[in-house]
């Protein structure tokens, strides 16, 4: 059995996080870390958890019996917390925070499984990708694996309330949020790095801006997105090398009908679609941000890091109704 221990594990993706391993095959929960929840059962603030668990919050951090560690911290706390405190060199690290995304002088391996599978096979430490970064990447490597991405690419995304956190904000609270919808971070997202160091290591180079319009939808959890790429190139061979490039990948699919974002909820999986409209290649894309858009690629990154199977406590079926 995998031992997990579990930093940040009272927020949104601490508690799918838990949810998801209470029900893995093979893995076990050693510790679920929460200072401001210790003593308190996991299933009083996950109340979906009621009655799957006694596992209760814990201030301590025993390293010494865990073979990884997920880090669900809100973004720059990981490489804080890393200053202050020592983690043995053989625990593994998933970050699901943005503090080592970007490749730079740390050994982070950046856990997009379509594109990375070998290297994450190696890695001690993992990042984790964002949830908008993986459904817009998704959209568009196939595109870049073609040398598609010469001009600007238009891109608009929404997602779920459960997008910004668990803790209650202006933009979040249900009376704001309902019956509403508005944009945030226009052009410049913070997701948009991440984005563009994968389309330029897929393509060779990428001169081409990615124009990202984030937006506040007025539902809990998902993503859906619109890619739009200038391109002559003929539909039938784009829809080809979309199949060939995800033929292998266990959770992204090609679909042949127009996607909606019910199929994905729930699940693990990323649904992608390509539809030609004169010289514009109209691409969607959509996921659960919670899940493949969070703890669900960090577990699926957990297997293939130790070797067992890809798909293994990540068997879901979308909750379509």
């Amino acid at each position: 059995m995998i031992k997990v221990g579990i930093l940040g594990a009272a927020g949104y993706t601490g508690g799918e996080l838990i949810r998801l391993l209470l029900n893995h095959p093979e893995a076990e929960i050693v510790f679920a870390n929460s200072e401001s929840n210790a003593g308190n059962l996991v299933s009083d603030v996950h109340e979906g958890l009621i009655g799957d668990t006694d596992l209760k919050f814990t201030d301590e951090m025993p390293f010494d019996k865990v073979d990884v560690v997920f880090f669900c911290f809100g973004h720059g706390k990981s490489e804080a917390f890393l200053k202050e405190h020592t983690i043995p060199a053989n625990v593994k690290i998933i970050d699901l925070a943005q503090d080592f995304r970007i490749k730079g002088d740390h050994d982070y391996v950046y856990g997009l499984p379509e594109i990375n599978k070998e290297e994450i096979k190696k890695a001690q430490h993992l990042a984790n990708p964002g949830c908008f970064a993986t459904c817009i990447q998704l959209a568009l490597l196939p595109a870049a694996y073609l040398n598609l991405l010469k001009q600007d690419v238009a891109v608009n995304a929404i997602t779920g309330s459960t997008g910004a956190g668990q803790k209650p904000g202006a933009t979040t609270h249900f009376s704001w949020r309902n019956n509403n919808l508005s944009i945030y971070k226009p052009f410049q997202h913070q997701h948009i790095a991440e984005i563009r160091q994968s389309l330029k290591q897929i393509q060779g180079y990428l001169d081409a801006d990615i124009d990202f319009i984030p937006y506040r939808g007025d539902f809990a959890r998902g993503i859906f997105c619109t890619a739009v790429i200038k391109t002559p190139a003929p539909v039938e061979d784009v829809i080809e090398a979309y199949k060939d490039f995800y033929k292998d990948a266990a959770y992204t699919h090609y679909s042949d009908k127009a996607i909606d974002l019910k199929q994905v909820v729930n699940t693990n999986k990323a649904l992608v679609h390509v539809e030609k409209y004169g010289n514009k290649l109209l691409v969607t894309s959509a996921i659960d941000n919670l899940l493949k858009g969070a703890v669900g690629q960090a577990v699926q990154n957990m297997n293939i890091m130790f070797g067992i199977d890809e798909t293994a406590g990540l068997k879901l079926k979308a909750s379509a109704f």
